[in-house]
């Protein structure tokens, strides 16, 4: 099955290159592009896309307003952030907004097919220069904090916390069922009842609090 994408860049060649990139492939196609996120959550109502790839900085309104307004349609698009900057201070902001992942715009094509078709399935993808990123920014997470989050992780049982561990590594519920051999069915019931222990929204928030605790081994 072919996946509609809605391309948003304000730079028209990098925008037409990406464009010409998934239109060559059978896997996506392209209804839309845009210039802005003005311009992108116009189109996305128009075309409902199936993923937006979506740029971080542009003029009007910027790539995490938009994703922040998409998350509020029903059944709203996957979306994948796109940044020219090896460390943007808003990784964390875009995936707290719902985007399902943050890469560098020197990706290879075939990245990029791949953590497209990763994000459509219920995953998660971040380059390893983001990783870095998040992974300093726990290290450095206050005491205060840190007391905060052993709390909360204290109402998770051993399985639940080994759950959240997986979400974090971004696997999909099929993903994590292969890997702790449990039904598609146990391994959501685990992420909701993770979900409302710890009283966040989505899985993109499990992750982030699962990086920020620690639980994510990142020489794995």
């Amino acid at each position: 099955m072919t996946a509609s994408v809605l391309v948003v860049d304000d730079q028209a060649l990098l925008r037409s290159s990406l464009c010409l990139l998934l239109d060559s492939t059978p896997e996506f196609k392209v209804v839309a592009e845009a210039g802005d996120g003005a311009d992108a959550l116009a189109k996305a109502r128009t075309h409902r896309p199936d993923v937006v790839l979506m740029d971080v900085r542009m003029p009007r309104v910027d790539g995490i307003a938009a994703t922040k307004q998409l998350m509020q349609f029903t059944d709203p698009p996957k979306v994948l952030m796109l940044t020219n900057f090896e460390v943007d201070e808003r990784v964390l902001e875009a995936l707290e907004a719902g985007a399902s992942g943050f890469l560098l715009k020197d990706l290879c094509p075939q990245q990029l097919l791949s953590a497209l078709q990763t994000v459509l399935v219920g995953g998660r993808v971040i380059s390893p220069e983001v990783l870095d990123t998040l992974v300093r920014r726990a290290s450095t997470t206050s005491r205060v904090r840190t007391e905060a989050l052993a709390q909360q992780l204290a109402q998770l049982n051993a399985s639940e916390q080994r759950v959240l561990e997986l979400i974090g590594m971004g696997l999909t519920n099929a993903q994590i069922a292969q890997r702790l051999h449990l039904s598609q069915a146990s391994v959501k019931t685990y992420a909701s009842r993770i979900l409302s222990k710890l009283g966040l929204q989505n899985r993109t928030q499990a992750a982030i609090l699962a990086y920020e605790a620690g639980l994510i081994d990142t020489r794995r």
